[in-house]
């Protein structure tokens, strides 16, 4: 895949940049001031997700917005002027960074309200700056979370403060975001993206199938019993345990040096 893949032409709303020598791709929600989602971009954000997981060059994906706001929420009349298959497909959409082999991290600063919320939540890592707020007000609209918000918030929050932050449609400052587990990190504003980069390097400098094994199987075993759990870790250990990767990682440690690990 390369930066001519149709997937990323003529997109609506945002766009997608790649820096081969950061080995980071950065999806940009860009239609500022609020950064509004509407429903063709839906789909183009999951086809973009799908394009960046397959592109040999990028190992970590960053999600923000531009300017001062990550996103206000989706385009409202266009849910009354959608189809319903259209409408069914949100979460699915919405979900594209979950289902990406690569670790997402998404940059959150003010308004990060309804969809804005809930793909944030699809990412792995949030890393909000103080001006965050997080907020599903889809109650003041006679409706409810509709793209994986609500069920994706109880796992992380538990079914108390879910129901007090969507069916009261309240909004959470970062620094309670954090508290509760929301947000991996908080930072200044002006520190938004000297945090995020100083991730991606982090994250760059561990081997890709290791870490590629450790999202699909924390992803697989959320809703799992703990016996199954512990079963499949062991599998993926074992798989592991295989690779070209793993053995460098080995000598490197006794030898003192920095691994160079190669995907395999």
């Amino acid at each position: 895949m390369t930066e001519t893949d149709p997937r990323l032409a003529g997109l609506d709303g945002f766009r997608v940049e790649v820096d081969a020598d950061r080995q980071r791709a950065d999806v940009v929600l860009d239609r500022p001031p609020f950064n509004v989602v509407t429903m063709p971009q839906r789909d183009q954000l999951r086809a973009a997700f799908e394009a960046l997981d397959e592109h040999d060059g990028v190992r970590v994906i960053v999600l923000r917005g531009e300017g001062e706001h990550f996103s206000s929420g989706g385009y409202i009349k266009g849910f009354l002027e959608s189809s319903p298959e259209t409408v069914s497909r949100l979460a699915w959409n919405i979900a594209a960074p979950a289902r990406c082999s690569k670790p997402v991290i998404a940059a959150n600063r003010g308004y990060c309200f309804g969809v804005g919320f809930e793909i944030s939540l699809a990412c792995d890592f949030r890393i909000a700056s103080e001006t965050t707020e997080y907020a599903l007000p889809e109650q003041r609209l006679g409706q409810i979370p509709g793209s994986g918000g609500s069920a994706r918030l109880q796992k992380i929050v538990g079914i108390t403060r879910t129901k007090d932050i969507v069916m009261r449609s309240r909004r959470i400052p970062a620094r309670q975001a954090y508290d509760w587990g929301i947000a991996t990190e908080i930072v200044a504003d002006a520190e938004l993206e000297a945090a995020t980069q100083a991730l991606v390097e982090e994250l760059v400098g561990f081997a890709p199938l290791a870490q590629r094994t450790a999202k699909k199987l924390l992803n697989d075993t959320e809703d799992a019993l703990l016996t199954t759990a512990i079963e499949l870790e062991g599998h993926c250990y074992s798989r592991l345990r295989m690779s070209d990767d793993f053995r460098e990682g080995v000598e490197a440690f006794h030898e003192k040096r920095k691994p160079a690990f190669r995907g395999r």
